[in-house]
């Protein structure tokens, strides 16, 4: 089937490779695994359930939790309903939830734990318009998120087809509040056909296949590894939620996963530890250790490097880099990475070790990829962020500025077309402020 909503993706995960383990997370110490029919049915009963406790088509819901089965089943029960999804950052200040809350006129919030709830509820009692602020933890006192799919009964499958039916991939289906660098957050409206244009672009270029699994760690609201999120759904692929950003090193031994995103940041952190690892050794150990990182600091893509090269990192990937892919969980094909620029010399010693590194540029406004490598065409270049997306038109302005224009490009910013005309001119480019610089 072809999909044109974000919620098409289910039936699409169900019609083509359905899984045993869509979704999963580990609570008291064991991994909980959700269907595709877990998924699909609990979402369903979510959309009936939000509409049973009076949210209508339009209205907007807050989710601010960390990454959980539970964020996606609201999301696609929400989405289905006709809502509008509002995903926040549990770390923004009381100020910024209170100016959000009332700019994007929420109805519903959903939170993750206590301390969310203690500080939100008392915002929201400040709010008249929202009906309800409820946990996904059990917390003494508050309203559970099962009271809501436990409405379900009260409205019929047939209301949330036609409400289905009548939702076009033109309409807004999320509001994503960016920081400026001053004044309040502006609220990027994106459509279905924003976000499902820009997976579909980018599927080819992450080399997974249907029943692969992934490891989930980067937040859920924000548009980078939500968009990855939907792709791993479109394509199959099992999607895990590390415990915490403690826990990654073990969930990935645990997991095995074929695939990850992450971010500069949390990639030099892993060097380092490898490093800090390697200066523990001694003797022989110690020197082959650092014979082979630097050999791999001097990696060329393409076999550029020559045979005794070749060699020699043949040998290190036998001794050495095979200790770092076991880290991983020994199955990774490759990692995306956005958000930040990648160091060369990370992206280096990565693909030296026989662990791709795939990094990528675009931004909340653009849905969010522009442009990233490419392994299957070995479209890639250390320092650079790989071609633009097919379905994506680039210029660049006299001043260097990367400017675009596609489906991809956001519908505005919410309630504020002064700021929407400064950034999407006239002919539909959108001005990005990036310079740009080809190589």
């Amino acid at each position: 089937m072809s999909v044109t909503r974000i919620f098409d993706i289910l039936d699409h995960q169900k019609s083509t490779h359905a899984l045993q383990t869509a979704l999963a997370c580990k609570k008291n110490g064991q991994w909980v695994h959700y269907s595709t029919n877990d998924f699909i049915e609990q979402a369903s009963r979510v959309s009936r359930g939000l509409l049973a406790a009076g949210l209508n088509p339009g209205d907007k819901i807050a989710n601010v939790s960390n990454n959980r089965p539970e964020w996606n089943i609201l999301d696609m029960g929400m989405l289905q309903a006709g809502m509008v999804h509002v995903p926040l950052y549990p770390t923004i200040t009381d100020d910024d939830y209170r100016y959000i809350l009332k700019h994007a006129e929420v109805r519903m919030v959903f939170v993750s734990n206590r301390e969310l709830y203690e500080r939100i509820a008392q915002i929201a009692g400040e709010i008249p318009e929202i009906l309800g602020v409820f946990t996904y933890d059990e917390v003494d006192g508050a309203p559970h998120w099962s009271q809501i799919p436990e409405q379900a009964e009260k409205v019929s499958v047939s209301q949330v087809e036609e409400i289905k039916a009548r939702i076009k991939p033109e309409d807004l289906f999320t509001l994503i509040y960016t920081s400026g660098t001053t004044g309040f957050p502006k609220g990027v409206m994106l459509s279905h056909n924003n976000v499902v244009s820009n997976l579909l672009a980018s599927s080819p270029r992450v080399p997974c296949e249907a029943g692969d699994k992934c490891l989930s760690f980067l937040p859920l609201c924000h548009i980078f590894e939500r968009m990855l999120t939907y792709m791993m759904m479109y394509r199959s692929i099992s999607i895990y939620y590390a415990e915490s950003m403690e826990t990654i090193g073990e969930n990935l031994k645990e997991i095995k996963p074929d695939f990850f995103s992450s971010v500069p940041r949390l990639l030099e952190k892993v060097f380092d530890k490898i490093v800090a690892k390697g200066h523990e050794q001694t003797g022989i150990k110690k020197k082959l250790f650092f014979w082979a990182l630097n050999l791999g600091l001097r990696y060329e893509l393409n076999g550029a490097n020559g045979p005794w090269y070749a060699l020699q990192l043949k040998i290190a990937n036998r001794i050495i880099f095979s200790k770092w892919r076991e880290a991983l969980g020994g199955r990774v094909k490759a990692i995306v990475s956005g958000a930040a620029a990648l160091q060369p010399r990370l992206a280096r010693v990565f693909w030296s070790a026989q662990i791709p590194v795939l990094e990528g540029y675009g931004l909340t406004e653009t849905s969010p990829v522009i442009a990233v490598n490419y392994l299957a065409t070995m479209q890639v270049e250390f320092g650079s962020v790989g071609p633009v997306l097919e379905s994506i038109e680039v210029k660049i302005a006299e001043d260097g500025e990367i400017c675009c224009r596609g489906s991809n490009i956001m519908m505005g910013y919410y309630k504020s077309p002064e700021l929407t005309a400064e950034v999407i001119d006239a002919d539909g480019w959108f001005h990005t402020v990036d310079i740009v610089r080809f190589i």
